[in-house]
């Protein structure tokens, strides 16, 4: 079903951009078989803007919606995923152009690598691991972006609220998104939950992931992280 954000957007250069309202994609992240961070990636199909190259499942964004709501929904369309199974993270403007139109990255994970179902927008999709991302051929604009976007390793310290977490992201504000490769537990007992990680030097990034209020103004707004 068209929305009512189908449709281009002329920039003053002639360029065009897909969505009157902008376009939102999600980056989707899950743990792989040793607990490393892998995104799921759309080979786009060869009729598509850049088709051939690989992106984010995504589209435009209708009047009603959110930015995440429209890139939740696409994923729903173009991959099969369900919105029920993944948790939104964050979200970052990561293009904008003169006539007003911008592009969002919507950054929310799932527990496990989920199954996919492709429709015609894709000839595949695949869970890629992070470090791999920049081997394949990307669509420019994502390319561009994904420097920013990509996780960096991120030790959590849990509060006294919380008993245990998996492997995640982390929205880290200005310092882009981390993925919690350990975790310190209240007896200050540490698990490695990423494997891949377990023999690199100590992660230079550390969180305190907590809902309790006192403990988040105990600690540097920057380094809590709430559930």
């Amino acid at each position: 079903m068209r929305g009512d954000g189908d449709g281009w957007v002329f920039a003053s250069d002639g360029s065009r951009r897909w969505g009157r309202h902008g376009a939102a994609g999600l980056l989707l992240r899950a743990p792989g078989p040793s607990g490393h961070a892998t995104v799921l990636l759309q080979h786009r199909a060869g009729w598509s803007h850049h088709g051939g190259t690989w992106a984010l499942p995504g589209g435009a964004i209708d009047s009603h919606e959110s930015p995440a709501g429209a890139a939740v929904r696409e994923a729903g369309e173009e991959a099969g995923i369900a919105g029920e199974s993944l948790t939104v993270r964050g979200e970052r403007v990561t293009w904008t152009e003169d006539s007003g139109w911008s592009y969002t990255t919507v950054v929310a994970d799932a527990a496990a690598q989920l199954d996919t179902v492709p429709n015609g927008e894709s000839t595949e999709l695949r869970w890629v691991a992070e470090d791999d991302v920049e081997s394949l051929p990307l669509h420019p604009s994502f390319a561009e972006s994904w420097p920013a976007l990509r996780s960096v390793p991120v030790r959590a310290v849990l509060g006294p609220d919380v008993d245990e977490v998996p492997p995640r992201t982390v929205d880290l504000g200005e310092r882009g998104f981390g993925w919690i490769v350990a975790v310190v537990t209240t007896d200050r007992v540490e698990e490695t939950v990423d494997a891949s990680r377990a023999a690199e030097p100590a992660v230079g990034t550390t969180v305190v992931i907590t809902a309790d209020e006192s403990v988040r103004r105990a600690v540097s707004p920057a380094l809590a992280a709430e559930l």
